[in-house]
């Protein structure tokens, strides 16, 4: 009867240690799909729009040149203009230069060229936060990354998210450059900042991005206990319910409707974190907000650093 009694206890171990690994596998083949996934779309995107954009950007410039000679030109007209004066010609002139409104256009076009080059240059940027956030040009390797750079073109990268729900407020601190893998942190604050976003539930609400650093931070989760730097996302939406809190970083846990989340954003940040050594903590109330603090060490033990 022992042995018997024994045996099926041994198989649960088995069965239990068989299940935890192959629950941690998937969870980092997730991630690493994922990633790759945002990466490759990052990258692809990038790459189209580049090219279009390139020659846009040297037309304007060109039409400019091409703009300014025909303005010089037409200053030369208007100065002979008293040449004509009681001639059909200079009725007809006349008539035309008030049926085109041509005081106008001359004040119109320049400030037009000047708003559509703002505008490709702000396409221009958002396709360099899309290299920056994929990192598209760089192997994924453990590098030194300036943070601030990071969720600022992350913020770029979702301000068609946030802009109709909140107001960004920035604080940041100074921060010395991290030895991390920047691509998979820009995920992290992506998705703090899409949840963020989501957890308003009013009007307008405000998101404040804080950054800051600790010296000489303690030892554990296979840190050095060197100096460390801590990323803050904070809402003031509608919070956790207590009873949640201890499950937010499980995978597939979502409280939005179905179709709305994949209850993956989160768990894929901790473990984005776990990596880099670091610990995320949430505090949350109710009909108050939440803030999310990610911190990491500056300098990563044991990193494989890009050659």
């Amino acid at each position: 009867m022992t042995t018997r009694l024994h045996a099926p206890m041994a198989a649960g171990a088995d069965f239990t240690d068989l299940s935890a690994r192959l629950s941690a596998a998937q969870e980092k083949l997730m991630q690493s799909e994922k990633l790759a996934s945002i990466g490759q779309l990052a990258a692809g995107v990038a790459h189209e729009i580049n090219n279009p954009v390139g020659y846009v950007f040297s037309n304007i410039g060109t039409l400019e040149k091409y703009v300014a000679d025909l303005f010089r030109m037409l200053a030369a007209y208007e100065a002979a203009e008293p040449l004509l004066a009681g001639t059909a010609a200079a009725a007809g002139l006349a008539a035309l230069r008030r049926e085109i409104e041509l005081d106008y256009l001359k004040d119109d076009i320049p400030a037009l060229m000047t708003e559509t080059l703002e505008g490709v240059k702000r396409v221009r940027k958002i396709v360099q936060d899309l290299k920056d956030f994929s990192h598209v040009d760089q192997r994924q390797d453990w590098e030194w990354s300036d943070l601030h750079r990071g969720i600022d073109s992350t913020l770029n990268i979702v301000n068609n998210e946030i802009k109709y729900r909140a107001e960004v407020v920035k604080q940041y601190g100074s921060l010395p450059e991290v030895q991390c893998l920047a691509s998979e942190l820009n995920q992290v604050f992506l998705n703090l900042l899409v949840n963020a976003a989501h957890a308003v539930d009013k009007d307008r609400g405000t998101i404040t991005v804080r950054t800051g650093a600790d010296c000489a931070g303690e030892p554990g989760d296979g840190g050095d206990g060197g100096d460390r730097v801590w990323v803050e996302v904070e809402d003031d939406g509608c919070g956790i319910p207590k009873e949640n809190l201890s499950r937010i970083f499980d995978p597939f846990f979502t409280t939005k409707a179905i179709g709305k989340g994949t209850g993956l954003g989160l768990s894929l940040s901790y473990g984005i974190v776990k990596k880099h050594a670091g610990r995320i903590d949430v505090d949350s109330q109710p009909g108050r907000g939440t803030r999310f603090r990610v911190t990491i060490p500056v300098r990563h033990a044991g990193a494989r650093v890009a050659a």
